[in-house]
């Protein structure tokens, strides 16, 4: 009986103590200047490229505290959840959802490891040229290089807080 107790009892979600980051990503990836200043498409693909940059910088800021392997992945789980709802207005049925949860996953890990090596190099050049990649721009001529000057020095500026800030949600770009 006491397994179903713990099924049917009310109790606090891990993931949730990180809603607060999550809703800071988003809002932070709906900047007009991604948009306005930096050549990011202000399309629906645009949108998602920024939210999922924002998530992978967020997420290579917490592979370097070890100690956030839990966080790391109910973030991640949060990500997913929300893509998930967003699918689901948007009007794709229950039978592909996961195929194309499936997928935005796969754009998320390729993003993590292109910025992962980019970040490496300490170079915004590197991190411009997987930008290139990896996000819808205005159009084929436009040149990611104050993007990635500014997603290098938001990577930076988690660096430089500490845990308990980041994990909070207090971040600023």
């Amino acid at each position: 009986m006491s397994l179903l107790k713990r099924f049917l009892r009310p109790g606090s979600e891990p993931r949730e103590t990180l809603r607060p980051l999550w809703h800071r990503l988003v809002e932070l990836s709906r900047d007009p200047a991604f948009y306005r200043d930096d050549g990011v498409a202000d399309t629906v693909a645009g949108r998602f490229d920024m939210i999922s940059a924002i998530l992978a910088i967020v997420l290579l800021r917490m592979e370097r505290d070890r100690v956030f392997a839990n966080e790391s992945v109910w973030l991640t789980e949060l990500f997913v959840a929300d893509m998930d709802g967003q699918l689901r207005e948007t009007g794709v049925g229950d039978l592909v959802v996961g195929k194309h949860i499936g997928k935005l996953m796969s754009v998320l890990g390729g993003r993590l490891g292109a910025f992962r090596e980019a970040l490496k190099t300490g170079e915004d050049s590197a991190l411009a040229e997987a930008l290139a990649r990896n996000v819808t721009l205005v159009d084929e001529s436009t040149r990611p290089d104050s993007l990635a000057h500014r997603l290098r020095s938001f990577y930076d500026k988690l660096c430089a807080h500490d845990s308990k800030v980041l994990l909070a949600g207090d971040i600023a770009l």
